[in-house]
């Protein structure tokens, strides 16, 4: 890298705690309810002032309803015969009570070392970095090897409807071209043995099914005796369901992941206690422990109107995270575990996604983490939880969560999702632009 592209990167490292602090001031609350929801359309409007400000065409679209803002920019890159990058990134988060954090949520407070409010690492973090490098490469005239999409979306957080599952279906020309794509809860690191770290390159992800159950019964006086009681066959059916365990099963993402930590750390990854193996690598055991076998834990119970009246119907929600590959099993199980009785509506449905841990993209990641933490290991892991990729798989991309921070070995990073005093380490989202450039640079 010459001395000016050094200077230039030097620039976007320097405004990265910025434009990260400033996104986060913007409240872009995503309640679940397009009545509630607010701040998408001034976020996509701050983007896209940045952008223009260094000389980019942009396009802002609104998905399905206003205020539902979405801001998309293209550069191109030198051959022009390579299917494109898609670098995409939500602008919404979820709620937060200011009353349970140290600092509030929307003032990007940058102080002890971090940058903190909702959004700092879900993820604004992100969105700041991918700013900053978009920035730099107009500003000093970098011509990546492909075309890059900078994609900067509405309404992750309430499954995409009016963000990039509404775009997949309404303005596919958007994507044109692009092959590949990079996102969100991947490329950050661990510790392990001896002070190493790995970094989590997200490679899968599991399904998104959430649930309606439903029971009916005889609607009747509440001082009588009722064999045919709505709200008891539901709540027996939730119990049974949320007490569940399904099988073990272990996808090839699971596998790479397991096979890296135990070369890593020494451990032995056994197949008869592997819940208490994984619990021994660390705050991250809780979401890789996720990826070992489906889930259905219920969320929400809904049934009667008056404590003396018993219901004719009660309802439950209940969160169904499928691994890739298990969507028939998985349903078969559920009509056993559930019965004739109990009726099931699906409220919402994403698929589970998958690509390997191969090809020069992810070399290109690998290179870029080594260079800038030298002995590093790039590890491939499946997200418990879902990303906006399960709407560009749909296209035919293969998607991967790289959004690199080098953190330190003692912050619970993954407790940070959706939490209270949800914070980024100003240090690591230096380190993030830095590894974010030289990918891009290179990919």
């Amino acid at each position: 890298m010459s001395e000016q592209e050094m200077g230039g990167l030097a620039v976007a490292e320097a405004e990265v705690v910025g434009l990260t602090s400033e996104l986060i001031r913007i409240d872009t609350t995503n309640t679940g309810d397009p009545a509630t929801v607010v701040g998408e359309r001034e976020a996509a409007e701050y983007v896209a002032e940045k952008l223009a400000e260094v000389g980019y065409e942009t396009t802002y679209v609104e998905s399905g309803a206003k205020g539902r803002g979405n801001v998309f920019a293209r550069l191109e890159g030198a051959d022009p015969s390579r299917g494109a990058l898609l670098v995409h990134g939500h602008l919404d988060v979820v709620p937060a009570d200011p009353s349970e954090w140290s600092v509030h949520p929307f003032s990007g407070a940058v102080q002890d070392g971090y940058v903190w409010g909702r959004g700092a690492v879900d993820m604004k973090d992100m969105l700041g970095m991918t700013l900053a490098t978009a920035r730099r490469f107009k500003r000093d005239g970098i011509v990546p090897p492909r075309d890059i999409i900078f994609a900067f979306l509405a309404d992750e957080e309430a499954a995409g409807d009016y963000g990039s599952q509404w775009l997949v279906r309404n303005r596919p020309d958007l994507f044109e071209g692009a092959t590949d794509a990079i996102s969100e809860v991947g490329g950050f690191s661990i510790t392990v043995k001896d002070g190493v770290r790995a970094y989590l390159i997200e490679t899968a992800e599991k399904g998104i099914a959430w649930m309606k159950l439903r029971t009916r019964g005889r609607a009747g006086h509440g001082s009588m005796v009722h064999e045919d009681n709505a709200v008891t066959k539901l709540t027996e059916a939730v119990a049974k369901l949320g007490t569940h365990r399904f099988p073990l099963v272990l996808t090839e993402s699971v596998r790479e992941f397991l096979a890296a930590m135990s070369e890593l750390t020494g451990l032995e990854f056994d197949e008869d206690d592997l819940d208490g193996t994984v619990g021994k690598i660390g705050t991250v055991a809780r979401m890789i422990g996720a990826t070992l076998r489906d889930t259905a834990n219920p969320t929400m119970l809904t049934a009667g109107y008056k404590a003396n009246v018993i219901p004719s119907v009660a309802e439950a929600v209940v969160d169904c995270r499928v691994l890739p590959g298990r969507e028939e099993a998985f349903e078969r199980e559920l009509a056993e575990i559930l019965g004739p009785d109990v009726e099931r509506e699906w409220i919402s449905k994403l698929p589970p996604v998958e690509t390997t841990f191969d090809g020069a993209l992810v070399d290109a990641m690998t290179d870029a983490i080594a260079a800038e933490d030298p002995g590093a290991r790039a590890v491939p892991y499946m997200l418990s939880g879902g990303t906006d990729a399960k709407a560009f798989s749909s296209l035919g991309m293969r998607c991967f969560g790289f959004a690199p921070l080098k953190l330190p070995a003692d912050l619970d990073f993954t407790a940070l999702f959706h939490g209270v005093d949800e914070r980024v380490p100003v240090d690591a989202l230096q380190f993030g632009t830095r590894v974010l450039d030289r990918f891009l640079r290179n990919c």
